[in-house]
């Protein structure tokens, strides 16, 4: 449970000495937490606001869902791309899940290595990873292997040690409260 705590401000300068520049960055939104795609989804909008191409690679979320942030990174020349069918909970068949997964992998490494998109949103990666339906070192060597220029976002619960080591940001979101445990449904225009 959280407290209330009165903490005085800063005053002195909190960040290292030697601060340098890098070409690209790899972040990973992490946790059980809510805000890991949505915090994707803020950087999206940031390297739009700077002319950046960008591609967005969704791993579970189905393409005939119809999300506020794919509409409008559509709008805003964001090139998207869906490859899961939706909560594993529901399905009918994992065999398929497993295959749109290689394929959507397959598609990622591939804007990945072509360095055409500045930044490239690998969006609920992690599963794919921590239920071995894609090889980790080959999601790993990609990354670590792309262009210098190619940022990356990886979103998803369960970040596995491999990916986190490749990072440089990686942000564990903890759940304190949500509205589903209170059997509150999610929200358009808030959750989707």
């Amino acid at each position: 449970m959280l407290t209330t705590m009165t903490q005085d401000p800063l005053t002195d300068d909190p960040r290292p000495d030697g601060l340098r520049s890098a070409p690209s960055l790899v972040l990973i939104n992490t946790g059980n937490g809510k805000g890991k795609s949505s915090s994707a989804f803020g950087v999206m909008l940031r390297a739009l606001a700077v002319d950046w191409p960008v591609a967005v690679v969704q791993f579970i979320k189905s393409g005939d869902w119809k999300v506020g942030e794919e509409s409008m990174g559509r709008k805003l020349g964001v090139d998207w791309y869906a490859f899961g069918d939706g909560f594993t909970w529901d399905s009918d068949n994992l065999e398929t899940d497993k295959a749109h997964a290689a394929s959507g992998w397959n598609h990622a490494a591939a804007l990945i290595a072509s360095g055409e998109h500045r930044l490239i949103i690998l969006d609920e990666l992690t599963y794919l990873c921590t239920w071995g339906w894609l090889d980790v070192q080959k999601v790993v060597t990609a990354i670590a292997e792309r262009p210098e220029h190619v940022n990356i976002v990886i979103t998803g619960r369960d970040a596995p040690a491999e990916l986190i080591a490749v990072a440089d940001t990686v942000t564990e979101m903890t759940e304190i409260k949500h509205a589903y445990q209170q059997g509150i449904r999610a929200k358009r225009g808030i959750d989707y």
